[in-house]
């Protein structure tokens, strides 16, 4: 069983990476997102989207970092993955389920699940540019308006060289609206030689095993479910999780981040989105977004959290 952490743009990026693999539990990460359209990047583009390539590829907790490429030209594609294979990642995935309608808009993510064909070629390039030790993975969903091609989606993926598939048990039509349709991943999964990991909505330890039993797949990738509960894989791992007060250290690390990373004018925005998600799961950042919504220096909300850190910690007998 392996926990992969999911790639969500604008949330799960480098900063909270970081952070919830120090929580420990995760076995995998996938990057968000790199636009690939027309041109051939940079290297500091790809250092700027996933700076843990400096660093072996693996975040400062030492979680593998996939780094998620998404475009629809098969040509250019391949020459971006060659670009990035020479920095040597753990591996290349390729986004083939992005609902976002300016993606959708421009030929990429989802709107690709209507041309299996496309998906093919562009999966075979890549394939074919990219050194054999570096696996080339793919995510998508059940479709785009309906789940009409799922299989043959998914077999373009496998034939073209996918080495792993995740699927987001949705639609781009059913964007992240509950519930994820777990029981059609085991035709997927049948279907297919190689791995499926199963993803979408996943929040409880009772939801991971859950999605394991319909699905069928061994493998799991959550992603605002440990935005919102940063120990959620390790009580999958029959562990114990994270107490409010014990999230202090995390808190001081996702600081830093945001502080040396972000630039000054979004850093509130960044405090509060990770503290709105965690009122799902601690009645003590209920309180503090409460209580800090009015504030607009994100160093005074992080106070105010480490704050109610500090005064949540038992009393020593």
């Amino acid at each position: 069983m392996r926990i992969y952490l999911a790639p969500m743009e604008g949330l799960l990026d480098h900063v909270l990476r970081d952070v919830l693999t120090r929580s420990g539990g995760v076995d995998l990460c996938v990057s968000e997102f790199i636009r690939v359209s027309g041109s051939l990047l940079p290297k500091r583009l790809f250092y700027r989207f996933v700076p843990e390539l400096l660093s072996g590829g693996k975040t400062p907790a030492g979680v593998p970092v996939r780094v998620q490429l998404l475009g629809s030209d098969p040509v250019c594609m391949a020459e971006n993955a060659e670009r990035l294979a020479s920095l040597n990642p753990p591996g290349i995935d390729l986004n083939f389920g992005c609902p976002a309608k300016t993606v959708n808009r421009h030929g990429g993510g989802a709107l690709l699940l209507k041309t299996p064909e496309v998906i093919h070629d562009v999966v075979r390039a890549v394939r074919q540019a990219v050194p054999a030790h570096i696996p080339v993975t793919t995510k998508m969903r059940l479709g785009y308006e309906d789940q009409s091609l799922t299989l043959e989606c998914a077999h373009a993926m496998e034939d073209g060289g996918s080495a792993e598939l995740v699927v987001h048990a949705r639609t781009k039509t059913d964007g992240y609206k509950p519930p994820a349709y777990w029981e059609k991943l085991p035709a997927i999964r049948e279907a297919l030689r190689i791995p499926v990991i199963a993803n979408g909505e996943v929040w409880t330890v009772a939801d991971f095993h859950r999605c394991r039993e319909v699905s069928g797949c061994e493998d799991v990738m959550i992603g605002r479910g440990m935005v919102a509960n940063p120990g959620l894989a390790l009580e999958v791992c029959g562990k114990a999780g994270l107490a409010w007060h014990e999230l202090a250290p995390l808190v001081h690390v996702f600081w830093h981040n945001v502080e040396t990373r972000i630039l000054p004018k979004y850093q509130s925005g960044r405090v509060k989105q990770w503290l709105g998600y965690m009122r799902r799961h601690y009645h003590q950042a209920d309180a503090v977004f409460i209580e800090g919504r009015a504030l607009q220096e994100a160093g005074d909300l992080i106070a105010l959290m480490l704050d109610s850190m500090q005064a949540a910690q038992p009393i020593p007998a």
